[in-house]
C-alpha cells in the first residue's frame, strides 16, 4: 500500500511542476506542492524501505522529471508553446552622410530625454544633452551616433 502512495505522490509531485512550467509560471501553489510532494514521496521510500527504497525513489524522480520536461516541450502540445520565430527586424538608420555636427533642426516631440528631431528633410531619433527639450524648439547636432544623434537646445538671443 505504501508502495502505491509513494508512486502517487511522485506522479502528482511532477505533474504539478509540469503544470507549474506549462500554464502557471511563477512560484505558485502549483509548484510548491509539486515540490513537496516529491520531497515527501523520497522522505516515504527512506523511512519504508529504508536507503534502497529511499535511493530508487530519488533516482527514479531525477530521471523521470528531466525525462519528462523533454520529451513534453518535443511534443506537438508542447512545440505550441515555444517561440521558434525568429526576429529579423533592423533599426531604421539615417543617411549620416548628409548630416553633421553642428546643423539646426527643431524637435517634432518632446525630448525627455530622447524623441524625435527634425533636421533638414530628415525625421531622426534624437537624445537630448541633459534637460528635457520642449516640442518645437530649435536644437543643434552635437554628436552623431550610429543609431541616434545628441543635439542640445539652441539659446534664443
Amino acid at each position: 500500500m505504501t508502495i502505491l502512495i509513494i508512486i502517487f505522490l511522485v506522479i502528482l509531485g511532477l505533474f504539478l511542476l509540469l503544470l507549474e512550467f506549462v500554464v502557471i509560471p511563477g512560484i505558485t501553489i502549483a509548484g510548491i506542492g509539486g515540490v513537496i510532494m516529491l520531497i515527501g514521496s523520497v522522505y516515504l521510500g527512506f523511512t519504508e524501505y529504508s536507503v534502497v527504497g529511499g535511493l530508487v525513489t530519488l533516482l527514479s524522480i531525477l530521471v523521470t522529471a528531466p525525462w519528462m520536461f523533454y520529451y513534453f516541450f518535443r511534443s506537438r502540445a508542447g512545440r505550441k508553446l515555444v517561440l521558434e520565430t525568429q526576429i529579423d527586424g533592423k533599426v531604421e538608420g539615417f543617411n549620416a552622410g548628409s548630416l553633421h555636427v553642428g546643423d539646426q533642426g527643431v524637435t517634432l516631440g518632446r525630448l525627455a530625454p530622447s524623441g524625435k528631431v527634425k533636421v533638414g528633410d530628415q525625421t531622426l531619433e534624437a537624445r537630448s544633452t541633459g534637460p528635457f527639450i520642449d516640442p518645437h524648439q530649435p536644437v543643434r547636432v552635437v554628436k552623431i551616433l550610429s543609431n541616434a544623434i545628441i543635439v542640445e537646445l539652441l539659446k534664443s538671443e
